[in-house]
């Protein structure tokens, strides 16, 4: 399947900004099942230093600053992904074997997954967390057939609501609201995977989504998307990475496209930065996932159908971006990071 995806973010500043450095993911990456075909990154106003770089985790990321005032910002990410149905390898490891794998001891080879098991920044060690995934962990069960079950726990006992947490809504807090949005879903899901001793990590990307019968595709109407992954350590390679999509209750295919992967929302959030200046902002944030093929494949209907999740919006704000897809840390006359 081929998807074309653009991904629009637009500030407005009030009052000017005078200096901004700003850091991206808004580059898909190309893996066994996906291979980006094409991208472009526009900035308005034009910056006047641009750099990339691969991050810890293997994420293409670009840097870019701004030295002169400026009321807008424009940045708008264009991306062609030919993508396919993953490998959908098996594996009857118990999740205790894995668990023992990444147990700390002295002279054994480190893995590099091994540093999914920590806690992260929007990821904190937490009893109600290893309370919420215990029964789905019974003794023996394989590892990813724990992971389905509490995936499909999280999708029944949570409700998504888009105005119930805000970007930098505690995990933990969610936990307890049983309520939020697909952010809030996965870093649950880490959360309690990390609980029970076994790596995992933080996915945002994109869904394809599938407009009401006889309806038209609206254009900006969709939004970047989030999800988690455990780490199975008897398959070969990479290989050995499993997505899960708790917000719609299934194992993500050709439909959807990684973006970026990390600990947690903070390593791989589309766009963060520093700004000096400025007492408010008005964010929009419009993405568009639109299939090129003929006659792109129906919605999946194993094993439940698809929540809508978050949906690009204009907001107002005098500090923290409420926006679930991305946001900058900032206050007026100082630097933050």
């Amino acid at each position: 399947m081929q998807l074309e995806i653009t991904h629009e973010t637009h500030y407005v500043y009030h009052p000017s900004v005078e200096t901004a450095q700003h850091v991206a993911h808004l580059r898909p990456p190309t893996s066994p099942s996906q291979q980006l075909l094409s991208h472009t990154l526009e900035i308005l106003p034009t910056p006047t230093h641009v750099t990339q770089s691969v991050d810890v985790y293997g994420n293409l990321r670009s840097f870019f600053s701004l030295q002169a005032a400026h009321d807008e910002l424009s940045v708008v990410a264009r991306s062609l992904v030919s993508t396919s149905e993953p490998d959908w390898a098996s594996s009857s490891m118990p999740w205790e074997q894995v668990r023992e794998r990444f147990r700390y001891q002295a002279g054994t080879r480190f893995h590099p997954s091994a540093e999914f098991v920590f806690a992260s920044p929007y990821v904190p060690r937490h009893a109600d967390f290893t309370a919420y995934a215990r029964p789905s962990f019974g003794p023996g069960v394989p590892l990813l057939l724990a992971a389905r079950d509490m995936m499909e726990r999280i999708y029944t006992d949570f409700t998504y609501s888009s105005e119930s947490t805000e970007v930098n809504t505690p995990a933990v807090e969610a936990l307890a609201l049983r309520k939020g949005v697909c952010q809030d879903f996965a870093h649950i899901m880490v959360a309690c995977f990390r609980a029970m001793g076994l790596p995992a990590r933080y996915v945002s990307g994109y869904m394809l989504t599938h407009p009401a019968p006889g309806q038209p595709r609206l254009i900006g109407s969709d939004a970047s998307h989030a999800w988690a992954s455990v780490f199975v350590p008897d398959m070969p390679g990479d290989r050995g990475w499993f997505d899960f999509d708790p917000t719609n209750n299934r194992m993500p295919g050709a439909d959807y496209v990684t973006l970026a992967t990390g600990r947690d929302y903070f390593d791989v959030s589309p766009m963060r930065g520093v700004i000096y200046g400025g007492a408010s902002h008005t964010l929009h944030v419009a993405v568009t996932v639109m299939p090129l093929d003929p006659t792109p494949p129906p919605p999946p209907t194993n094993p439940a159908p698809m929540r809508p999740f978050e949906v690009g919006q204009s907001q107002r704000s005098s500090g923290q971006s409420q926006s679930q897809s991305q946001g900058s840390d900032w206050q007026p006359g100082q630097w933050q990071g």
